[in-house]
């Protein structure tokens, strides 16, 4: 099915569930200015970012994709330096540069890519996905206090899948429902479960209790776990150059653990 499709099929579904949830033990609906930073962030994160990265993946290699992805953590430290009373630490500054360092390492193949023409919309839709994913991080964690963000999380995939549906739509990016074979409705189930419900829990606990760059590390420990499980499961080449990145970007999130932040 064409991406931004299943983008918003997965957003409203996996919002669904937790509007069901909140509602199920009593929580309360927003009210008045409650509104405001849900619906901003669910024009960052969702209807910009995750819709805007499905799509452009369908142009580049997943390779390129992580290389790309890998970059998000950049941008937090670009944005800091204009938005932030705070300043990072050598170390920790240190450690973001060795982490893409390492997942360039690890895609090295894919670099060339960037320079493909035929690769160029993928490419841009997966930088913007990426900065719009990062003014996203830096409000969830300046706005989130002033609402339950996980009920708030769910009434932000809701408004965003009907959206992206919605232009989808508009647009003639989708087929009819009854057309979608069972295995993509599976994936959509797993995208639900695993990538929309429990991975957005563990991403809103994390920006709650760690710094932004922390929490922003999952963008290196992602590829690192996605090519040991591919040697795992599927007899993917593992060689030394591959793990020599997969230990620089690694190396790269321990220095950002242990530095302290300056202010």
């Amino acid at each position: 099915m064409p991406a931004l499709q299943m983008a918003g099929i997965r957003q409203f579904l996996g919002g669904i569930c937790y509007v069901i949830y909140f509602l199920a033990k009593g929580a309360a609906w927003p009210r008045g200015r409650e509104w405001w930073p849900i619906i901003v962030l669910s024009f960052l994160n969702f209807m910009l970012s995750n819709a805007l990265s499905t799509w452009g993946v369908q142009y580049i290699s997943a390779g390129l994709g992580s290389i790309i992805g890998a970059i998000f953590p950049l941008w937090l430290v670009l944005i800091g330096l204009f938005t932030s009373k705070s300043k990072m630490s050598s170390k920790a500054l240190t450690g973001l540069l060795l982490g893409f360092a390492g997942i360039c390492v690890i895609f090295f193949e894919h670099l060339h890519d960037f320079v493909d023409p035929r690769f160029r919309t993928g490419v841009l839709l997966s930088l913007a996905s990426t900065w719009s994913w990062a003014f996203g991080m830096i409000y969830t964690k300046k706005h989130a206090v002033h609402f339950n963000p996980y009920f708030g999380l769910g009434l932000q995939m809701v408004i965003s899948g009907l959206s992206v549906f919605g232009v989808s739509h508009a647009v003639g990016m989708t087929i009819p429902l009854s057309d979608i074979p069972w295995q993509s409705w599976a994936a959509i189930g797993y995208l639900v479960v695993f990538g929309s419900v429990l991975s957005f829990i563990a991403y809103l606990y994390a920006l709650q209790n760690l710094s932004t760059e922390q929490a922003s590390l999952y963008a290196y420990v992602n590829p690192v776990v996605a090519v040991l499980l591919g040697a795992l499961l599927f007899s993917e080449t593992l060689n030394g150059f591959i793990l020599a990145g997969v230990l620089l970007a690694l190396y790269g999130v321990y220095l950002v653990n242990r530095s302290p932040r300056v202010q």
